[in-house]
This record gives structure tokens, C-alpha cells and sequence, in this order.
């Protein structure tokens, strides 16, 4: 290792973030220049990389869990070789560019996920190095290894103390992820103030205690970075691996160095004398020397040399496993069945059970017919239904397992299936109780945000969860999810409609879905037949009963409703349609056409009913027309007895109607 090389490195990309920084008066210096000899390490002797092909599936994989730090990732992929120009350095947040505020997945070459909410990146990288285990455990042979990489993230103290990372931290332990390794820059410093303010945690015995193996060095010794993390490498010992790196944040300007000040731009004022102090020329800013560039260059050869190597293993393996190799074609292809609607039985006409019933016995089906879906529960397997019955339980000893244990960690099970998604083999899937999806819904705002297709089964869906009372009852949960962007939200009126909407779910690959199924009994409503209503759920809405007359209202639902709009479009006479409404967000993606026949703008007679608040329906009923639902919390009852008391009823749909 060339340790004086790296030093110079180091500074050099030290003031590619000053120069950053100061050029828009806006970031974080204290990471970049506080873990510079990590990025040195990690980017120019450690991690096995290829800036040529930045998805290589056998890459290490490097996730800066401290976003915030977003130039420490900016400047080490610019000098290790990625497409991101010295230009694009110079362009750090700035309108369009690919170096953003934060990383951000899919906008810059060499990012593996979006971070910045604290503690989410530990999360991914979890779900990362679960990908890795089950992916090497399924496809790797005696004659042939395709796939034996690493998974690093870069935290802070900031990260540490969100409780996403020690959900995350926990999981990881108990389930020996030993292909993991954290990096933490443990530089004493907070945002607001030095860290002691806020912790006093022994971060050894911490990670000990959850079954990692932990060390503590100075994070500025490049000879004792690289020991560290190549021991951590070696180790597969089932248990993950942990390096404390004892850092001065800021370093490099020593008016702020070391102080909470040092955390954000603050030092940014005194680029030029920091510049001189770690002696980059006075005329040249965005420098880099050319020994450091020539190092790099010499990299990225290597880098070609040892990714041909494996690409020819991988052939040889493709040629000598057809059926492996067909499966992980399709995994990373996200491909899905094109009759996978055939592969799903239909239900018996007196079919009359919860959708979370129905869902656990649609995933099985879908399970046999795409391997690659994998899920999980939040410690509530027997209330949420998705157990896989012939998968296995992924665990240390059984990483081919498809069902994954992520006990009581909604947080977590997240931002893991966040991890497995990034990584593109698998399909995630979680699940628990809908009151409780806002514990992880920092994590669905960021699928939704990165585009990636996760599917969350929130079960128990409304205040048909009875006697549990209010704080089990979800009466907002459903539009507090239907305004996060790129999320679709299903919420199926019975059976068939739950196949369709998993089909759906499965179809999509350019964001996340969730699935609201209830606890209560739904009988099947399948009137129109079911292909036609599977077919209706992928539209988002469709006529689930057609007027026999002329038109003269539309009653409107979603969910265990849909029974109370059919029931009392029977009683009112012919010129009554029931829309079904599974999905807003799938609806609003159809044709004006197609939208304007299901709900027909000469029609102005509408109520909508679903056992939620009322305010995202007015755009479907228009000021005339009227919401019937629950504005207000829940209460502790039966929950038919709570329906009608909160006016959930075929006779309210009736009374309106009139």
C-alpha cells in the first residue's frame, strides 16, 4: 500500500469538498474532511470496485449511511474513475446536476441508495448484505463463485442514535450477516453541540452485546484503516463486523476543526488558508495531482482485468447452470409472469373470509411462480398471512429461506427490504398491522422516492378491528399514505380483488405498493366475473356493478365497503353504478377516456363510503356530491358494532343516495 500516495489523496479530496462547499456556500464538510483517510482506503486499496461497470453484480458495495457527508461520496467517485466529471464536482447542488444535496439512487453512477434521513443507510446496508448471503447460498457452486462480495457503510454518531440503526444493528447480529462491515466515524461531534450532551453509549460493548465483532482504531492511520478492514473481510465468522474510527471532524481546517461547527459549511469561509495547510496550489481549485490521477488510472485497469476475470467465471457458470442462471436473469430483471393471474386460483362464489386470508393464500400462489420474491413480518406472521409455507426461514444456518423474521422492527424491516430492492435480485415484501406502517414510513417515502418496487402488506385495516380500540384502529393511516408521491395504495373490496391487487403489486417495478387488507370477514362480490375483476383493481377503479337503467348515481368505495355500496345500489333501483376504487393512484394513471367512462362527468350524483376520513374522496365526488366516513378516532367495541355507530352501513349509502 502506497500510504504517502493515499495521504495525498486524501487532502486532495479533502479540498474538492472545501472547494464544493464554498463555491455554493452550502453542505457538510465535516465528514469529508473528517474521514478522508476512510475514502483513501475504501476507494484506492480495500473495496473491490469496477467505475466501468458500476452495477457489476460482484462489486463490493458502499453506502454513505451519513448522507449528509454527500461530497465525501462525490469526490472518491471522481477520482476513482466513475462518470462524475470534475464538472459535475464543481456543480454540487446545484439545479440538475448528478452530485445532489444528498445521494440519491439512479441520478449518480457509483450511488448505491438515498440517503440522508440518519440511520436509514445502516438499514440498507442490512438489506444489502441479506441480498448478498441468500443470493451466494442460492446461485454459487462447488466448480464456480459468482458472488462473494461486501457490503460497507459509512455512519456517525447521528446515525447510531436513530433507532433505525439499532433495529437494523440487532437483525444483523442474530442473523450473522458476516459479509457487513460499518464504518463508523465516531468523532464525538453532533450538529448541535460535542456528542457528550446527548451519549455516553460504549459503542464496543454495544456492538458486542448484539453479536458483533468490533474495533477501534484511529481513523486517520491509513495502515491501520486498511488492517482493519482487510481482517473484516476475512472473517467470516457469522457474526458483522464493526470499525470505530476515532476521527477529527473538520480536519484540515483548524479554525473548526474538532467542534461542533465543523459539522455543516461553517468552515467553508476559511477555504483559502485551509487550502494552503494542506498544500494544494493557491491558483487551482478543484485540484487533483497528476500522481494521485495516474494511481487511479492504474486502478481502474486493474479494476477491468479482475471484472473480465469474473465475467468469465460467470459464463461458465450461466453455461453450466441454465436454470440458476434463468432465475437470476429474472431476478435482476424484475421480470413477472405473464400469466401470472392463471397461476392464481379463483375463489369459491361462497368464498366470505378477511382479504388478509385471501392475501396469504394469493402469495403463496405468486410465490411458486416468481422464486424471487422474498418476505417478511414484523413479528406478526400469524395475524398477517404471508407466510410462505414451502420457503424456509432465512436465518444464519438457512440463508435460502424466503420468509424473513424481522421481529418487532417495523423501522427496520423497512429500510432492509429498502437494501433488498437496491441490490436487484429479490423482490421484499413486509408486513404488520396497518396502524402501524407510520413506524416504517420514512422508509416507504424513500421507496417511493428511489423508485423501488417493495411490497408492504399492512393488515387490520380500519376500525372493523374492534375491541382493540383506537390506538389499533388506522382511520387516517390509508390517506396519510395515498399523499406520499410514487406510492400505490391498494385497499381490495374481497377476494379477487386481493389477487389483483398482488398481481398489481408484483407488475409494478418503478415503486412501491402497499396492500390494506382487513381482519373482518368480506364476502366475494363477483358479480362481473374474475378476470374482470382482477382486470379492474390493475385500472385502480373500475364498474364493479353496472346501472340497468339510465345513469343517475355513482356510489364509490374502497375496501370492506365495497359490500355496503352493492347492497344498496340493489335496493335503489336501476339507475345506480357501483365504482370500485382500489386504488387512486392507479386510477389517475388511465386514459381521460377510460376515467371518463368509469366515472362520467354528465353524472354529478355521487357518494363515496370508506371507513377512513373522508378528504381525498371529494375529487372523485365533485361539491355535490357527498363522503360518508370517519372523521374523527375509533373506539373499543365489536366492530360491527362500531360501523354502525360511526354510520358505516348500507342504510347510510341508502339515506345519502336519497
Amino acid at each position: 500500500m502506497n500510504t504517502n500516495l493515499l495521504a495525498q489523496a486524501a487532502n486532495e479530496a479533502r479540498g474538492l469538498a472545501i472547494d464544493a462547499i464554498h463555491a455554493c456556500n452550502s453542505g457538510h464538510l465535516g465528514l469529508p474532511l473528517g474521514s478522508a483517510e476512510i475514502g483513501a482506503v475504501l476507494f484506492g486499496e480495500s473495496m473491490r470496485y469496477c467505475p466501468d461497470a458500476p452495477k457489476w453484480m460482484n462489486r463490493d458495495r458502499f453506502i454513505l449511511s451519513a448522507g449528509h457527508g454527500s461530497m465525501f461520496l462525490y469526490g472518491w467517485l471522481h477520482l476513482s474513475g466513475y462518470a462524475v466529471s470534475k464538472d459535475d464536482v464543481k456543480n454540487f447542488r446545484q439545479l440538475h446536476s448528478i452530485t445532489p444535496g444528498h445521494p440519491e439512487y439512479a441520478e449518480t453512477p457509483g450511488v448505491e441508495a438515498t440517503t440522508g434521513p440518519l440511520g436509514q443507510g445502516v438499514g440498507n446496508a442490512v438489506g444489502y448484505a441479506l441480498s448478498g448471503k441468500r443470493a451466494a447460498a442460492l446461485f454459487n457452486t462447488a466448480a464456480h463463485t459468482i458472488i462473494d462480495h461486501h457490503v460497507f457503510a459509512l455512519l456517525g454518531d447521528g446515525c447510531l442514535q436513530e433507532g433505525v440503526s439499532k433495529e437494523a444493528i440487532a437483525f444483523a447480529g442474530h442473523n450473522g450477516l458476516d459479509n457487513l462491515i460499518l464504518i463508523y466515524d465516531s468523532n464525538d461531534v453532533t450538529l448541535d453541540a460535542m456528542a457528550e450532551i446527548t451519549q455516553s453509549e460504549n459503542a464496543e460493548a454495544y456492538f458486542a452485546s448484539q453479536n458483533w465483532d468490533a474495533v477501534t482504531i484511529d481513523g486517520h492511520d491509513l495502515t491501520a484503516i486498511a488492517a482493519a478492514v482487510e481482517k473484516a473481510k476475512a472473517d467470516d465468522n457469522g457474526r458483522p463486523k464493526v470499525i470505530i474510527a476515532k476521527t477529527t471532524i473538520g480536519k484540515g481546517i483548524p479554525e473548526v476543526a474538532g467542534t461542533a461547527k465543523g459539522h455543516g459549511e461553517g468552515g467553508a469561509k476559511f477555504a483559502e488558508s485551509a487550502r494552503a495547510g494542506l498544500g494544494l496550489p493557491a491558483d487551482e481549485h478543484f485540484y487533483v495531482s497528476a500522481e494521485t490521477q495516474a494511481f487511479f488510472v492504474e486502478k481502474k485497469t486493474a479494476s477491468m482485468a479482475v471484472f473480465a476475470a469474473w465475467q468469465q467465471t460467470y459464463d461458465a457458470w450461466a453455461k453450466a447452470n441454465p436454470e440458476l442462471a434463468a432465475q437470476l436473469t429474472d431476478g435482476l430483471a424484475k421480470a413477472v409472469p405473464i400469466d401470472l393471474t392463471e397461476k392464481i386460483p379463483a375463489f369459491a362464489a361462497d368464498y366470505n373470509d378477511a382479504t388478509r386470508s385471501a392475501g396469504g393464500t394469493v402469495i403463496n400462489a405468486v410465490a411458486k411462480a416468481m422464486p424471487q420474491l422474498l418476505t417478511g413480518s414484523a413479528d406478526l406472521f400469524g395475524s398477517t398471512k404471508n407466510y410462505l409455507k414451502d420457503g424456509g426461514d432465512f436465518s444464519k444456518a438457512n440463508p435460502l429461506g424466503r420468509n424473513i423474521w424481522f421481529g418487532i422492527r417495523e423501522h427496520a424491516m423497512g429500510a432492509i427490504c429498502n437494501g433488498i430492492a437496491y441490490d436487484g435480485i429479490f423482490r421484499a415484501s413486509g408486513a404488520t398491522f396497518l396502524v402501524f406502517a407510520d413506524y416504517l414510513r420514512g422508509s416507504i417515502r424513500l421507496a417511493a422516492l428511489a423508485g423501488l418496487p417493495v411490497t408492504y402488506i399492512f393488515t387490520h385495516d380500519s376500525v372493523g378491528v374492534g375491541e382493540d380500540g383506537p390506538t389499533h384502529q388506522p382511520v387516517e393511516t390509508v390517506s396519510g399514505l395515498r399523499v406520499i408521491p410514487n406510492l400505490d395504495v391498494i385497499r381490495p373490496g374481497d377476494a379477487e380483488e386481493t389477487a389483483g391487487s398482488f398481481i398489481a403489486a408484483m407488475a409494478r417495478t418503478d415503486g412501491p405498493t402497499a396492500l390494506i387488507l382487513t381482519r373482518q370477514a368480506i364476502p366475494l362480490m363477483n358479480e362481473l366475473g374474475v378476470e374482470t375483476r382482477r382486470d379492474g383493481v390493475l385500472k385502480g377503479g373500475y364498474i364493479a356493478r353496472k346501472e340497468s337503467g339510465a345513469l343517475t348515481t355513482i356510489l364509490l368505495a374502497s375496501g370492506s365497503e365495497l359490500q355496503y355500496t352493492m347492497a344498496a345500489a340493489a335496493e335503489l333501483g336501476e339507475g345506480v353504478r357501483v365504482v370500485s376504487m382500489p386504488c387512486f393512484e392507479l386510477f389517475d394513471r388511465q386514459s381521460a377516456s377510460y376515467r371518463e367512462s368509469v366515472l362520467p362527468a354528465a353524472c354529478n350524483k355521487r357518494i363515496a363510503i370508506e371507513a377512513g376520513v373522508t378528504g381525498l374522496w371529494w375529487r372523485y365526488v365533485g361539491t355535490g356530491g357527498k363522503v360518508i366516513g370517519i372523521d374523527r378516532f375509533g373506539m373499543s367495541a365489536p366492530g360491527g358494532t362500531i360501523f354502525k355507530e360511526l354510520g358505516i352501513t348500507t342504510a347510510a349509502v341508502i339515506e345519502a343516495a336519497k
